[in-house]
Protein backbone atom coordinates (compact mmCIF):
# COMPACT_ATOMS: atom_id res chain seq x y z
CA UNK A 1 0.00 0.00 0.00
CA UNK A 2 1.08 3.57 -0.83
CA UNK A 3 1.75 6.07 1.69
CA UNK A 4 -0.85 9.21 1.83
CA UNK A 5 -0.21 12.18 0.44
CA UNK A 6 0.32 14.77 2.45
CA UNK A 7 -1.54 18.39 1.09
CA UNK A 8 0.42 20.72 -0.45
CA UNK A 9 -0.71 23.34 2.62
CA UNK A 10 1.19 20.77 5.04
CA UNK A 11 3.69 20.15 3.04
CA UNK A 12 5.33 23.50 2.89
CA UNK A 13 4.32 24.17 6.09
CA UNK A 14 6.05 21.32 6.87
CA UNK A 15 9.40 21.38 4.40
CA UNK A 16 12.46 20.40 5.89
CA UNK A 17 15.01 23.58 6.78
CA UNK A 18 17.70 24.70 4.76
CA UNK A 19 20.66 22.45 5.01
CA UNK A 20 23.75 23.97 6.54
CA UNK A 21 26.07 25.33 4.03
CA UNK A 22 23.76 25.79 1.79
CA UNK A 23 23.22 29.54 -0.14
CA UNK A 24 19.93 31.51 0.89
CA UNK A 25 17.22 31.45 -1.55
CA UNK A 26 17.46 34.33 -3.38
CA UNK A 27 14.15 36.87 -1.85
CA UNK A 28 10.64 36.42 -3.57
CA UNK A 29 10.00 38.70 -5.90
CA UNK A 30 6.69 40.99 -6.34
CA UNK A 31 4.05 39.90 -8.71
CA UNK A 32 3.44 42.65 -10.40
CA UNK A 33 6.64 44.90 -10.32
CA UNK A 34 8.96 42.51 -10.45
CA UNK A 35 11.17 43.71 -8.34
CA UNK A 36 12.81 41.79 -4.79
CA UNK A 37 10.14 41.71 -1.81
CA UNK A 38 11.96 43.68 1.29
CA UNK A 39 13.25 40.37 3.80
CA UNK A 40 11.08 41.55 6.47
CA UNK A 41 8.15 40.75 4.91
CA UNK A 42 6.61 37.72 3.12
CA UNK A 43 3.26 36.94 1.09
CA UNK A 44 1.29 36.94 4.20
CA UNK A 45 2.41 40.38 5.12
CA UNK A 46 3.96 38.76 8.63
CA UNK A 47 7.47 39.57 9.25
CA UNK A 48 9.78 37.04 8.39
CA UNK A 49 10.30 34.90 12.12
CA UNK A 50 6.72 35.30 12.96
CA UNK A 51 5.19 32.50 14.05
CA UNK A 52 2.30 31.93 10.78
CA UNK A 53 -1.05 33.26 11.94
CA UNK A 54 -3.21 31.76 8.76
CA UNK A 55 -4.69 29.09 9.63
CA UNK A 56 -3.31 27.28 6.34
CA UNK A 57 0.50 27.97 7.69
CA UNK A 58 -0.40 25.00 10.64
CA UNK A 59 -1.36 22.05 10.77
CA UNK A 60 -4.69 21.11 12.42
CA UNK A 61 -5.23 19.37 15.25
CA UNK A 62 -8.09 16.89 14.50
CA UNK A 63 -7.83 14.78 18.35
CA UNK A 64 -8.55 18.15 19.76
CA UNK A 65 -11.97 18.02 21.63
CA UNK A 66 -14.28 20.93 19.94
CA UNK A 67 -16.19 22.87 22.43
CA UNK A 68 -18.67 26.23 22.53
CA UNK A 69 -16.83 29.50 22.46
CA UNK A 70 -16.63 30.65 26.04
CA UNK A 71 -18.30 33.46 25.65
CA UNK A 72 -21.50 31.68 24.62
CA UNK A 73 -22.17 29.85 27.92
CA UNK A 74 -22.13 33.23 29.32
CA UNK A 75 -24.60 34.81 27.88
CA UNK A 76 -27.97 37.00 29.98
CA UNK A 77 -31.30 35.12 30.04
CA UNK A 78 -33.27 37.70 27.70
CA UNK A 79 -35.28 39.85 29.75
CA UNK A 80 -39.48 40.06 30.02
CA UNK A 81 -40.49 42.29 27.24
CA UNK A 82 -41.93 46.27 28.45
CA UNK A 83 -45.78 45.01 27.98
CA UNK A 84 -45.52 41.94 30.04
CA UNK A 85 -46.32 41.88 34.22
CA UNK A 86 -45.05 40.14 37.21
CA UNK A 87 -48.26 38.43 37.15
CA UNK A 88 -49.03 37.91 33.71
CA UNK A 89 -50.45 34.45 32.28
CA UNK A 90 -50.99 33.39 28.45
CA UNK A 91 -54.77 33.99 28.82
CA UNK A 92 -54.35 37.36 30.52
CA UNK A 93 -51.77 38.51 27.30
CA UNK A 94 -54.87 36.90 24.80
CA UNK A 95 -57.56 39.27 26.58
CA UNK A 96 -55.51 42.28 26.46
CA UNK A 97 -54.59 41.38 22.62
CA UNK A 98 -58.67 40.85 22.11
CA UNK A 99 -59.60 44.31 23.69
CA UNK A 100 -57.17 46.02 21.58
CA UNK A 101 -58.44 44.91 18.53
CA UNK A 102 -61.98 45.29 19.62
CA UNK A 103 -61.11 49.35 20.77
CA UNK A 104 -59.36 49.72 17.68
CA UNK A 105 -62.48 48.25 15.49
CA UNK A 106 -65.15 50.57 17.13
CA UNK A 107 -62.76 53.55 16.70
CA UNK A 108 -63.13 52.80 13.45
CA UNK A 109 -67.19 52.53 13.13
CA UNK A 110 -66.92 55.44 15.37
CA UNK A 111 -65.10 57.25 12.89
CA UNK A 112 -67.67 56.01 9.62
CA UNK A 113 -70.59 56.57 11.54
CA UNK A 114 -68.79 60.52 11.96
CA UNK A 115 -67.73 60.99 8.83
CA UNK A 116 -70.92 59.94 7.21
CA UNK A 117 -73.57 62.20 5.66
CA UNK A 118 -76.45 63.06 7.95
CA UNK A 119 -79.41 61.79 6.37
CA UNK A 120 -82.93 63.86 7.29
CA UNK A 121 -86.33 62.82 6.55
CA UNK A 122 -89.13 64.68 5.54
CA UNK A 123 -92.97 63.94 6.50
CA UNK A 124 -94.64 63.04 3.52
CA UNK A 125 -97.87 65.16 2.20
CA UNK A 126 -101.16 63.03 0.89
CA UNK A 127 -103.37 64.08 -2.38
CA UNK A 128 -106.10 61.72 -1.72
CA UNK A 129 -107.95 60.65 -4.56
CA UNK A 130 -110.71 62.99 -5.75
CA UNK A 131 -114.48 61.35 -6.38
CA UNK A 132 -114.72 60.32 -9.80
CA UNK A 133 -111.21 61.31 -10.96
CA UNK A 134 -109.05 59.85 -13.77
CA UNK A 135 -105.61 59.11 -13.93
CA UNK A 136 -103.43 60.43 -11.01
CA UNK A 137 -106.30 62.63 -10.02
CA UNK A 138 -107.92 58.97 -9.00
CA UNK A 139 -104.32 57.81 -7.18
CA UNK A 140 -102.98 58.09 -3.74
CA UNK A 141 -100.00 60.78 -4.72
CA UNK A 142 -97.11 61.62 -1.66
CA UNK A 143 -94.80 64.01 -2.26
CA UNK A 144 -92.79 66.70 -0.59
CA UNK A 145 -92.23 70.49 -1.36
CA UNK A 146 -89.19 71.45 -3.83
CA UNK A 147 -88.00 74.32 -1.56
CA UNK A 148 -88.23 72.07 1.86
CA UNK A 149 -86.07 69.68 -0.06
CA UNK A 150 -83.44 72.23 -1.05
CA UNK A 151 -83.65 74.23 2.18
CA UNK A 152 -82.25 70.92 3.96
CA UNK A 153 -79.83 70.06 1.30
CA UNK A 154 -78.19 73.52 1.26
CA UNK A 155 -76.26 72.07 4.45
CA UNK A 156 -74.56 69.44 2.72
CA UNK A 157 -77.23 66.61 3.39
CA UNK A 158 -79.45 63.94 2.02
CA UNK A 159 -83.04 64.28 2.27
CA UNK A 160 -85.14 61.21 2.41
CA UNK A 161 -89.15 61.49 1.77
CA UNK A 162 -90.92 59.16 4.51
CA UNK A 163 -93.69 57.28 2.71
CA UNK A 164 -96.56 56.55 4.95
CA UNK A 165 -96.75 52.75 6.45
CA UNK A 166 -100.15 51.89 7.33
CA UNK A 167 -101.82 49.18 5.58
CA UNK A 168 -104.90 50.16 4.35
CA UNK A 169 -104.91 50.72 0.76
CA UNK A 170 -101.46 48.95 0.28
CA UNK A 171 -101.30 46.94 -2.37
CA UNK A 172 -98.32 44.95 -1.57
CA UNK A 173 -97.80 43.39 2.41
CA UNK A 174 -94.36 45.04 3.86
CA UNK A 175 -92.28 44.33 7.47
CA UNK A 176 -91.30 48.19 7.38
CA UNK A 177 -92.46 50.43 10.04
CA UNK A 178 -92.07 54.03 10.79
CA UNK A 179 -90.03 52.80 13.56
CA UNK A 180 -87.43 51.57 10.80
CA UNK A 181 -87.30 55.14 9.33
CA UNK A 182 -86.61 56.66 12.68
CA UNK A 183 -83.65 53.91 13.41
CA UNK A 184 -81.57 54.73 10.06
CA UNK A 185 -82.64 58.29 9.70
CA UNK A 186 -81.19 61.68 11.61
CA UNK A 187 -83.67 63.98 11.91
CA UNK A 188 -87.27 64.80 11.01
CA UNK A 189 -88.88 67.37 9.25
CA UNK A 190 -92.99 67.81 9.14
CA UNK A 191 -93.88 70.12 6.55
CA UNK A 192 -96.64 71.91 5.93
CA UNK A 193 -99.85 71.28 4.15
CA UNK A 194 -103.33 70.52 5.21
CA UNK A 195 -104.95 71.58 8.20
CA UNK A 196 -104.57 69.45 11.82
CA UNK A 197 -108.21 67.60 11.52
CA UNK A 198 -110.21 68.53 14.91
CA UNK A 199 -110.99 65.22 15.27
CA UNK A 200 -107.21 64.78 15.92
CA UNK A 201 -107.26 66.96 18.82
CA UNK A 202 -110.89 66.39 19.76
CA UNK A 203 -112.84 69.94 19.39
CA UNK A 204 -116.11 69.16 19.96
CA UNK A 205 -117.22 72.66 18.17
CA UNK A 206 -115.62 71.91 15.29
CA UNK A 207 -117.13 73.46 11.55
CA UNK A 208 -117.36 71.30 8.80
CA UNK A 209 -115.66 73.47 5.72
CA UNK A 210 -112.51 72.68 7.63
CA UNK A 211 -112.00 68.89 8.05
CA UNK A 212 -108.09 68.72 7.91
CA UNK A 213 -106.58 65.37 7.16
CA UNK A 214 -107.12 62.91 9.64
CA UNK A 215 -105.39 60.40 7.90
CA UNK A 216 -102.11 62.12 7.61
CA UNK A 217 -102.63 63.20 11.28
CA UNK A 218 -102.45 59.73 12.60
CA UNK A 219 -99.05 58.79 9.93
CA UNK A 220 -97.98 61.88 11.22
CA UNK A 221 -98.60 61.67 14.74
CA UNK A 222 -97.00 58.11 14.85
CA UNK A 223 -93.89 59.26 12.81
CA UNK A 224 -93.13 62.15 15.39
CA UNK A 225 -93.56 59.43 18.21
CA UNK A 226 -91.05 57.23 17.05
CA UNK A 227 -88.32 59.51 16.45
CA UNK A 228 -88.59 61.39 20.00
CA UNK A 229 -88.48 57.78 21.36
CA UNK A 230 -85.50 57.26 19.06
CA UNK A 231 -83.89 60.90 20.85
CA UNK A 232 -83.88 62.02 17.60
CA UNK A 233 -84.59 65.67 16.95
CA UNK A 234 -87.98 67.24 14.69
CA UNK A 235 -87.85 70.14 13.41
CA UNK A 236 -92.04 71.12 12.37
CA UNK A 237 -93.05 73.58 9.90
CA UNK A 238 -95.94 75.53 10.05
CA UNK A 239 -98.77 72.56 10.33
CA UNK A 240 -95.36 70.72 12.07
CA UNK A 241 -95.74 73.15 14.63
CA UNK A 242 -99.11 72.64 14.91
CA UNK A 243 -98.90 69.11 15.08
CA UNK A 244 -96.07 69.09 17.38
CA UNK A 245 -98.64 71.00 19.82
CA UNK A 246 -101.51 68.48 19.58
CA UNK A 247 -99.47 65.75 19.89
CA UNK A 248 -98.48 66.75 23.54
CA UNK A 249 -102.29 67.42 24.24
CA UNK A 250 -102.74 70.87 22.86
CA UNK A 251 -105.33 72.62 20.61
CA UNK A 252 -106.31 74.98 17.89
CA UNK A 253 -107.98 77.93 16.43
CA UNK A 254 -109.70 75.87 13.67
CA UNK A 255 -110.01 79.11 11.69
CA UNK A 256 -107.92 82.78 13.35
CA UNK A 257 -110.57 85.14 11.70
CA UNK A 258 -113.35 83.55 12.98
CA UNK A 259 -112.38 82.20 16.11
CA UNK A 260 -110.06 85.63 16.99
CA UNK A 261 -111.65 88.69 14.90
CA UNK A 262 -109.46 91.03 15.79
CA UNK A 263 -106.42 89.07 15.29
CA UNK A 264 -104.32 90.32 11.98
CA UNK A 265 -104.26 88.38 9.29
CA UNK A 266 -101.83 84.97 9.07
CA UNK A 267 -102.97 84.54 5.47
CA UNK A 268 -104.17 86.29 1.97
CA UNK A 269 -103.67 85.64 -1.45
CA UNK A 270 -100.10 86.58 -1.77
CA UNK A 271 -99.29 83.36 -0.30
CA UNK A 272 -95.24 83.49 1.05
CA UNK A 273 -95.10 86.91 0.27
CA UNK A 274 -97.33 87.78 3.13
CA UNK A 275 -95.24 89.08 6.40
CA UNK A 276 -95.70 89.82 9.64
CA UNK A 277 -93.23 90.18 12.82
CA UNK A 278 -92.84 88.05 15.87
CA UNK A 279 -90.69 88.31 19.40
CA UNK A 280 -88.75 85.99 20.71
CA UNK A 281 -89.86 85.68 24.57
CA UNK A 282 -86.48 86.81 26.30
CA UNK A 283 -85.03 83.48 27.35
CA UNK A 284 -85.94 81.04 25.18
CA UNK A 285 -84.24 79.13 22.60
CA UNK A 286 -84.94 80.91 19.84
CA UNK A 287 -83.87 83.89 21.65
CA UNK A 288 -80.32 82.33 22.10
CA UNK A 289 -80.48 81.18 18.55
CA UNK A 290 -80.66 84.47 17.57
CA UNK A 291 -79.06 86.74 19.24
CA UNK A 292 -79.26 90.80 19.29
CA UNK A 293 -82.68 90.11 17.71
CA UNK A 294 -85.77 90.44 19.69
CA UNK A 295 -87.98 90.70 17.26
CA UNK A 296 -88.09 89.54 13.22
CA UNK A 297 -89.89 89.61 10.16
CA UNK A 298 -91.35 86.22 9.12
CA UNK A 299 -93.90 85.01 6.51
CA UNK A 300 -97.66 83.88 7.58
CA UNK A 301 -99.14 81.46 5.52
CA UNK A 302 -101.55 79.53 7.95
CA UNK A 303 -105.26 80.28 8.79
CA UNK A 304 -105.06 77.80 11.86
CA UNK A 305 -102.70 78.35 15.32
CA UNK A 306 -102.23 76.89 18.48
CA UNK A 307 -104.98 77.68 21.10
CA UNK A 308 -104.06 75.97 24.55
CA UNK A 309 -100.48 74.82 24.36
CA UNK A 310 -99.95 71.21 24.98
CA UNK A 311 -97.87 69.70 27.94
CA UNK A 312 -94.32 70.11 28.45
CA UNK A 313 -93.97 72.71 25.24
CA UNK A 314 -92.32 76.20 25.74
CA UNK A 315 -93.51 79.48 23.77
CA UNK A 316 -90.64 80.51 21.38
CA UNK A 317 -92.15 82.93 19.40
CA UNK A 318 -95.56 85.50 19.58
CA UNK A 319 -96.98 87.41 16.94
CA UNK A 320 -96.10 90.95 17.30
CA UNK A 321 -99.45 92.01 16.59
CA UNK A 322 -101.93 89.79 18.50
CA UNK A 323 -99.59 87.44 20.48
CA UNK A 324 -100.60 84.12 18.50
CA UNK A 325 -97.94 81.27 19.32
CA UNK A 326 -95.75 81.35 16.83
CA UNK A 327 -93.02 78.76 17.49
CA UNK A 328 -93.30 75.70 20.10
CA UNK A 329 -90.35 73.55 21.79
CA UNK A 330 -90.89 70.51 23.71
CA UNK A 331 -88.60 70.27 26.72
CA UNK A 332 -87.63 67.20 27.00
CA UNK A 333 -86.12 65.73 24.26
CA UNK A 334 -82.70 67.72 22.78
CA UNK A 335 -84.75 69.30 19.96
CA UNK A 336 -88.02 69.37 18.62
CA UNK A 337 -89.12 72.59 17.81
CA UNK A 338 -92.20 73.99 15.91
CA UNK A 339 -92.27 77.11 13.87
CA UNK A 340 -95.49 78.66 12.22
CA UNK A 341 -93.82 80.37 9.50
CA UNK A 342 -91.79 78.34 6.41
CA UNK A 343 -88.56 79.41 6.68
CA UNK A 344 -87.26 77.52 3.71
CA UNK A 345 -89.11 80.71 2.17
CA UNK A 346 -86.83 83.03 3.67
CA UNK A 347 -83.70 82.96 1.54
CA UNK A 348 -85.88 84.18 -1.77
CA UNK A 349 -88.38 86.43 -0.42
CA UNK A 350 -86.36 89.18 0.59
CA UNK A 351 -83.36 90.39 2.89
CA UNK A 352 -85.77 91.93 5.76
CA UNK A 353 -86.84 88.49 6.93
CA UNK A 354 -85.46 86.20 9.22
CA UNK A 355 -82.37 84.58 8.10
CA UNK A 356 -83.02 80.82 9.43
CA UNK A 357 -79.64 79.42 8.78
CA UNK A 358 -78.78 79.40 12.80
CA UNK A 359 -82.17 77.39 13.29
CA UNK A 360 -81.15 75.09 10.67
CA UNK A 361 -77.79 74.68 11.49
CA UNK A 362 -79.08 74.26 15.15
CA UNK A 363 -81.21 70.81 14.12
CA UNK A 364 -78.35 69.34 12.13
CA UNK A 365 -76.21 69.68 14.95
CA UNK A 366 -78.40 68.03 16.96
CA UNK A 367 -79.12 65.39 14.50
CA UNK A 368 -74.92 64.67 14.40
CA UNK A 369 -74.42 64.41 17.97
CA UNK A 370 -77.70 62.39 18.51
CA UNK A 371 -77.01 59.84 15.36
CA UNK A 372 -74.89 57.17 18.02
Amino acid sequence: MSEPSIPRFVESATAAPVAQGAAPAPPAADALSGKPRPEAETAGGVPSGAPPTSPYQTVPDFGAPSYPPPQASAREPASRPSYLKQSDSAWSVFGRIIAARARQLFDRAGQRIIQRTLRIGVSARIFHPEPGGKGLRGKTLQYLEESVAHWVMSSDVLVMMIPTVGHAGMLHSSNIRLRDYARHLDGLVLQGGADVSPQTYVDSGARPEWPGDRVRDRYELELLHEFIESGKPVLGICRGCQLINVAFGGTLYQDIATDLPNAVPHVNDEYDRHRHAILFPEGSTLASMFPGKRDALVNSIHHQAVKTVGRDLSVEAISADDGLVEAVRYRRSPFVVGVQWHPEFHRSGGAELLDCTPLLDTFLRAARETRF
